[in-house]
């Protein structure tokens, strides 16, 4: 199935082959065009393809892949999928295809099967007896259970975070892991539905060791050609940054996208014949049914290039009664395979997997040609940075986040919800509304946990118990505990590596109020006015230490509703007014109210900007109306709102879409806050509402995305890099994810704008930039789900984040940009009226969970409870291979582990895969020689037990075996780094 993609309505939704490039000192170089003779290069090792089946080399081989594919969602929930229920909306039910598939292979030994969503696989798992259990152990061991991907689910490649893919990964492949050892441990990712595929998903795979993978969708007009030119199949170079083969990966593409051949499905959802093969039946078919397959295949045989090919058997929720699929199959195998004799047939059909189909292939000799190119193609990042805190503080804690003073809480409920949100028909916004909701269900499940958990460990690391309390809708100004009390409490946590500084905003009752910080001391505060029936926002600056907490004290001292500073924005030239701090003055047209220009004054750098909202018809159509038109004017906003903390400009374009453009005291970069719904649907007209931002920048057509918030893609309006592109869709196809950020630049100048969740962007003129900020629709787009994108009180805030920079200097400034918005501090609220922890607690307003900070371009990935004594280490070097020349950010770095952490020490590590499901030092992969020569592999580096280095764009992963210190619960004055 495919469907609507949220804000991804291109025809090359998912982005992602896309060729990486540079202007000046941005990203790195065009990846070079990738030919590759697929061989078996010396030494590759066959470990895990020995169960294999036997093929016939002077024959055309086709590999038959009996597969089903479970949406965790899309229809029906995860729930109703999994126990058959609500069949009238879909017949489906996993628990039955399950049941149906393992007695079917145990019924016939030359039988296989591919299954791919662990969500699903691991809740039968533990439904079924020993005696099952034990058989599905012999039909893994022995090939022909195999599990393809092995994630919790099936994950979409545009809308999702990189470390989002690289955890839900995880949590499958370590139940494979657990359950059946190396026998069940994926060889091949298997991404058959995603609506496009990214770069950087192609690089995760390479690193999480997969030996290659198969793609289902891809652009149609790509596709014809390759099918022309016997390329189907080629290695994707993914990185531009890591030493190759490191994110090499062998890419083939289905020929059928994963259904199987017209007239030969044979599933209880599909209307085909049987096979009959009774000469005295009047239905016999069985000539026409071999004469049509050996077609078939000899018209396939044409678009490969070794004497393999595949054909899936399968398709959304099938074999729910297998043994319909398998007894035709049985029939088509021996049918096929006796004309070898009878007639000299050169086609030899049998069960395979794709793990086997990709074997045979490293196997054969061919030339064949792999570009880096772009095929075909809900929740914002505020929830996993909520998990990334709850999963650092079970780390940091140990055995005592888990049970405490608050009850039992763990990590695991929000880990599996999040891992499902990752799903292709989740995080896009494809499901029904009811499926949404589920969703939505699941994540609050998840976060009551992690709730819990989080209250355990302040207590324990502050040595106070409160009644901690956690605003969820603080983005939309609602915090019943700072909005009705006097005195509270605020606890900050930095899920960083490095101390951040934030502006805290917190929904107050009218008065003015005295903040003080971790040692009593007064910081600046304000307190915003009531605007918009808003509540007045309470406004200071933290400072939190690098994985750590600040506890700032507020009081109220003046109940009576404070005398509001409304002082009129600084006059500039005629018809201008400005706002601006230390670093950046942004000019408005007072005519209009909109934002004019942009100037950096410590860079001596001014760019005209012209920002707005505009809305399109669901069809493509662009209308200038009613919003440019119903813009800001001196009437709507006469003053605008200064304090010696935040500058602001309050924009209102229509009853239904407003701005704040806001600018903090040392801030480098505007903060433009946007609401926008319920979108009126009252003529008719489905809306997809678009911010833009339009620039005199001569950009020649090109425009960056980044591929799932890592590294940077070159995009060009209209082109594709592999084929002359006819272009059908002038926005859609032009549309690409954007997942933390877009920019522009001439080679000079450079104007990047962030995003707080992952939306469609796209430059559709020289100097222009977009970005999709919310859509209602009014049909259905025919792919299955059954209803429009219609939600009548859909209503959203977000934020973007704009940078004007030098080229030079650009990437340090939204590569660390990025990092602060993708795991920003959570705030908790306490009364201040506490107990202590304990009677021999220490009471401790301050925490940090590193001795030292780490270097700027170092980020703590993932730090994650492992097992017992064991956590789970990730870092990374965040920034690409010379992509920054200011501060020399893009240079390897050396890390010093050594009590690196304060509340533990590590004992032993060992390096592992990405996913954590190999050790490094073991793990191989098959290899791909190219026709320049070989590629060496790059050497392990040897694992000192104090020191490691990172290379450009590296992420190096350890499960480290700890002792939690115990005299860190009673520390007075631990060092905090800065």
């Amino acid at each position: 199935m495919t469907g609507n993609s949220g804000a991804m309505t291109s025809g090359v939704r998912a982005g992602g082959w896309g060729h990486a490039g540079r202007a000046v000192q941005g990203p790195p170089p065009p990846l070079p065009f990738l030919f590759v003779v697929l061989v078996a290069a010396p030494g590759t090792r066959a470990e895990g393809y020995q169960t294999c089946p036997t093929v016939q080399p002077n024959m055309l081989n086709v590999h038959l892949l009996p597969h089903t594919h479970d949406d965790v969602g899309w229809v029906k929930t995860v729930g109703q999928y999994y126990y058959g229920v609500y069949n009238n909306l879909q017949h489906a039910g996993v628990q039955y295809i399950l049941d149906s598939v393992i007695s079917a292979l145990r019924a016939e030994p030359s039988r296989r099967f591919v299954y791919v969503e662990m969500a699903f696989f691991s809740r039968w798992w533990h439904q079924q007896t020993n005696a099952t259990q034990q058989a599905v152990r012999e039909l893994v061991r022995q090939g022909r259970l195999e599990f393809a991907n092995g994630g919790w689910v099936m994950n979409d490649e545009a809308a999702t975070h990189y470390g989002a893919i690289v955890d839900q990964m995880t949590l499958g492949l370590r139940f494979l892991q657990d359950t059946f050892g190396d026998d069940g441990r994926p060889r091949v990712a298997w991404h058959i539905d995603p609506f496009g595929h990214s770069r950087e998903q192609a690089s995760l795979f390479a690193q999480m060791s997969f030996d290659g993978i198969f793609l289902g969708c891809v652009d149609y007009q790509d596709k014809e050609l390759r099918e022309k030119k016997q390329e189907m199949e080629l290695v994707w170079r993914a990185s531009a940054s890591l030493q190759p083969p490191t994110a090499d990966l062998f890419t083939g593409v289905l020929p059928n996208v994963y259904d199987p051949p017209r007239y030969l499905c044979w599933d209880r959802l599909c209307d085909d014949k049987p096979v009959v093969d009774d000469p005295s039946s009047p239905e016999h078919n069985t000539k026409g049914l071999v004469d049509y397959f050996l077609n078939l295949a000899a018209t396939q045989h044409q678009s490969y290039r070794t004497n393999h090919i595949v054909m899936t058997m399968g398709s959304d929720f099938h074999y729910e009664n297998a043994d319909m699929w398998f007894k035709n199959l049985d029939k088509l195998i021996r049918l096929v395979n006796a004309q070898q004799q009878a007639k000299g047939s050169r086609v030899h059909v049998l069960y395979s997997t794709p793990a086997c189909y990709l074997w045979e292939l490293n196997k054969a000799n061919l030339t064949c040609s792999g570009p880096a190119t772009s095929p075909a193609g809900r929740p914002s990042s505020a929830m996993r940075g909520s998990q990334e805190v709850c999963k650092q503080l079970e780390a940091l804690a140990g055995p005592a986040a888990n049970v405490g003073p608050y009850g039992s809480g763990d990590s695991a409920l929000l880990e599996e919800a999040m891992a499902v949100l990752q799903h292709h028909d989740a995080i896009t916004g494809t499901s029904r509304q009811l499926v949404a909701e589920d969703y939505a269900r699941r994540l609050a499940a998840g976060w009551g946990r992690c709730k819990v958990l989080l209250s355990n460990v302040l207590a324990r690391l502050s040595g106070s118990q409160e009644a901690f309390s956690i605003c969820p809708e603080l983005n939309i100004s609602v915090c019943p505990l700072s909005q009705t009390s006097a005195r509270f409490q605020v606890a900050i946590y930095n899920p960083l590596a490095r101390k951040v500084d934030r502006m805290v905003r917190l929904p107050v009752s009218a008065g003015a109020f005295l903040v003080k910080d971790p040692s009593g001391h007064a910081v600046p505060s304000d307190v915003s006015p009531f605007r918009d029936c808003h509540p007045p926002e309470l406004l200071f600056s933290a400072s939190v230490p690098a994985l750590g907490f600040s506890i700032y004290s507020v009081a109220q001292v003046f109940p009576e509703k404070p005398k509001v500073h409304r002082a009129r924005p600084s006059p500039e030239k005629s018809g201008s007014f400005v706002i601006h701090n230390e670093f950046i003055r942004a000019m408005f047209s007072h005519e209009t109210g909109l934002l004019t220009q942009i100037e950096v004054t410590d860079q001596k750098l001014m760019l005209p900007v012209n920002q707005t909202f505009f809305w399109v018809h669901s069809r493509g159509h662009l209308h200038t109306s009613p919003l440019p038109k119903a813009g800001l004017s001196p009437a709507l906003c006469p003053v605008c709102p200064q304090t010696p903390l935040v500058q602001e400009v309050h924009q209102n374009f229509s009853a239904w879409c407003s701005q704040v453009v806001r600018l903090y005291c040392g801030q480098r970069h505007l903060e433009l806050e946007w609401t926008v719904g319920p979108i009126p649907v009252d003529d008719k007209w489905g809306k997809e509402v678009i911010s833009r931002f339009d620039t005199p920048l001569d950009t020649k057509g090109y425009f960056y995305t980044d591929s799932n918030g890592r590294e940077i893609l070159k995009r060009r309006r209209n082109y594709r890099p592999t084929w002359n592109l006819t272009q059908t869709e002038p926005v859609a196809g032009n549309y690409y994810p954007v997942n933390t950020r877009i920019y522009i630049t001439d080679g000079k100048k450079q104007l990047t704008v962030l995003t707080d969740r992952c939306q469609g962007g796209s430059s559709l003129q020289d100097g222009s930039l977009e970005l999709m900020v919310h859509r209602r629709l009014l049909k259905d787009d025919r792919r299955g789900l059954g209803e429009p994108l219609l939600e009548k009180k859909s209503w959203v805030r977000g934020r973007h984040l704009v940078l004007l920079d030098a080229v030079g200097k650009a990437a340090a400034g939204h590569r660390l940009l990025a990092e602060k918005e993708a795991l920003a501090p959570q705030v908790v609220l306490a009364p201040g009226r506490a107990t202590r922890y304990h009677p021999g607690a220490t009471l401790r307003k301050q925490f940090s969970g590193l001795r030292r900070a780490l270097p700027p371009s170092v980020h703590l990935l993932t730090l994650a409870h492992w097992g017992p004594d064991k956590l789970l280490l990730r870092l990374e070097h965040q920034f690409a291979r010379g992509e920054d020349s200011g501060r020399n950010l893009s240079s390897p770095v050396t890390l010093d582990l050594l009590n690196l952490f304060s509340t533990f020490t590590i004992t032993h590590l060992q390096e592992t895969t990405l996913v954590a499901n190999q050790s490094r030092a073991s793990a191989s992969r098959l290899k791909w020689t190219p026709n320049t020569g070989p590629v060496p592999l790059p050497s392990v580096p040897p694992l000192d037990s104090t020191t490691i280095t990172l290379q450009p764009m590296e992420i190096r992963t350890f499960v480290a075996s700890v002792q939690w210190k115990e005299d860190v619960w009673v520390l007075r004055n631990a060092p905090f780094p800065a």
